[in-house]
């Protein structure tokens, strides 16, 4: 894929304190939060500043959270480096423990930590020093996110062979690169239309109630030279029923065993809209997402956020005081829904398997 989105920040990295070596360093995240209006960043080494990046969405999109919990754990590492194996070892658990507590739903935040942990047991059952467990670990969170990059070119690849020359695609929420390492996953395919020199339109919902797609990935194309369109979220009909969609493409925070996906509320609704109008819905993420031990959407847990985010949104109260509020985060689409689940290793179609015969190494 070529260079189209290098204009956009990106939304997790690793920041070394000197040139040459990544030990001792720090994880350096893009706010998403002040997007569009600012950008700015959070450099720190501690976890409960991570926990809060994580819970207060300043750093989201499964991918994303993933790799930043993976880092955030390689920086509690790193700062008992010098304490010795066993310490570092102790923080890094300590550090995977209070990550894992911070979002329910997206299974690449437990992958990620899982994979840590792994790693870190492995390093000292190997006897290495605590200064080289510390250096293991931020190699071990970097690599992912290289990885992530690597995934999210695939799936591009992958994607764009289902649009044609002038297609226009309707995607909700954010699953482009502020979601991900690098080039998203939904977005993946419309970025790698525009360096093969394709002409791809997108229609992004605005996503209620934290305006995601409004403020995220609206920004995100404009930055990138995407023809978007951005429309309310109850848009979505009028605009499919006047033939303007030739394609959904959304993202997924976990997917189950029998194809049925998470993502952002209000995703179900589309994808219920777009099979009245025989318009084909994708979904589009990396192996990681899978998650073999939910075998249907159902078995997926599904966050509730706080009820001010929809009566207070922004600071401005559009509610009634004291109006009870039911807020989840996510909804699940049914598998009969998708018409492909595009990952890196292909495009898959129903009926879906996905514990058997796509994992993620």
């Amino acid at each position: 894929m070529k260079n189209t989105r290098r204009q956009i920040p990106l939304s997790v990295e690793w920041i070394p304190d000197e040139a040459g070596s990544a030990v001792p360093g720090r994880v350096r995240i893009l706010d998403q939060t002040l997007l569009p209006l600012e950008t700015r960043y959070i450099e720190t080494t501690d976890t409960d500043v991570m926990w809060e990046a994580i819970r207060s969405l300043r750093v989201r999109g499964a991918p994303a959270i993933g790799i930043a919990a993976a880092m955030g754990v390689a920086a509690a590492a790193q700062a008992a480096a010098h304490e010795g194996v066993a310490s570092v070892l102790a923080a890094a658990e300590r550090a995977a423990d209070r990550l894992s507590t911070s979002r329910p739903t997206a299974v690449n935040l437990f992958w990620a930590i899982e994979r840590m942990r792994m790693s870190a047991r492995a390093a000292c059952d190997g006897g290495c020093d605590g200064k080289t467990l510390a250096g293991l670990l931020v190699a071990e969170a970097c690599a992912m996110r290289d990885k992530d990059a690597a995934m999210c070119r695939a799936i591009g690849r992958h994607g764009v062979a289902l649009l044609k020359d002038g297609d226009c695609v309707l995607t909700h929420c954010n699953a482009g690169g502020l979601a991900t390492s690098e080039f998203g996953t939904a977005l993946a395919p419309v970025y790698e239309a525009a360096a093969l020199g394709m002409r791809i339109s997108v229609f992004a919902d605005e996503t209620r109630p934290l305006l995601q797609g409004a403020r995220l990935t609206a920004w995100e194309l404009r930055q990138a030279g995407i023809d978007v369109t951005l429309i309310c979220d109850n848009t979505a009909a009028q605009v499919m029923k006047e033939g303007r969609i030739n394609a959904v493409m959304v993202g997924a925070d976990r997917i189950a065993a029998n194809g049925d996906a998470a993502n952002k509320v209000g995703t179900y609704g589309v994808a219920v809209l777009a099979k009245h109008h025989k318009i084909p819905f994708y979904v589009l993420a990396p192996s990681s997402t899978f998650d073999a031990k939910c075998a249907t959407g159902a078995d997926i847990p599904i966050e509730e956020r706080a009820a001010e985010e929809v009566t207070e949104g922004f600071g401005r109260r559009t509610a009634p005081p004291g109006v009870k509020v039911y807020s989840p985060a996510f909804d699940v689409t049914p598998a009969e829904l998708i018409a492909g689940i595009i990952c890196e290793k292909g495009v898959l179609r129903v009926p879906y398997r996905l514990a058997g015969n796509v994992t993620s190494d």
